[in-house]
């Protein structure tokens, strides 16, 4: 099936609020543990600037996967060269290229707006996301012990940079 890349939209967000919930519901992919409603996630992508998207996957006329690019912080302009990045994947679509997908769409995107770093927290129980992540050119800098608390549970998470 073909794989169609584009920039969330507003109409976008009841599909994106979906897939949070497969992904919450998970409890061990994302450091995220309640999904976003849609007017959450409606709220989110109207307040993105020029410089940040959200880019959505749709297989024929389902979106199947989603990835952030976000300003590093926007009290400074010091960091206007840093970007975080997060994908989020169906399950039935894991492991099918659409990640990959996303990223060089999203890395385009980056490069075209002035980035020249990115930044991802994986959750280190995360060893598919890791080598994900690596395979695009990620390298990991650091552990942040206990970073994410789900259902009493720790987890540390690996913080990791890629050079545009």
């Amino acid at each position: 099936m073909e794989i169609h890349i584009h920039r969330a939209t507003p109409d976008d967000a009841g599909a994106i609020s979906a897939i949070w919930e497969v992904i919450c519901a998970e409890r061990v992919h994302s450091a995220v543990n309640r999904p976003f409603t849609p007017e959450q996630v409606r709220q989110y992508l109207t307040s993105l600037s020029d410089r940040e998207g959200v880019f959505v996957a749709e297989a024929g006329d389902e979106i199947v996967g989603f990835q952030s690019l976000d300003r590093w912080a926007q009290y400074t302009d010091s960091f206007d060269h840093v970007a975080t990045v997060g994908t989020f994947v169906l399950p039935d679509w894991r492991g099918k290229g659409i990640g990959r997908r996303l990223a060089q769409h999203t890395f385009a995107f980056a490069r075209a707006h002035g980035y020249e770093k990115l930044v991802v927290y994986v959750r280190a129980s995360n060893a598919r996301a890791q080598a994900f992540y690596q395979s695009l050119g990620f390298v990991p800098k650091g552990v942040l012990s206990r970073q994410v608390k789900i259902d009493g549970q720790y987890d540390d998470e690996v913080f990791m940079e890629l050079f545009l």
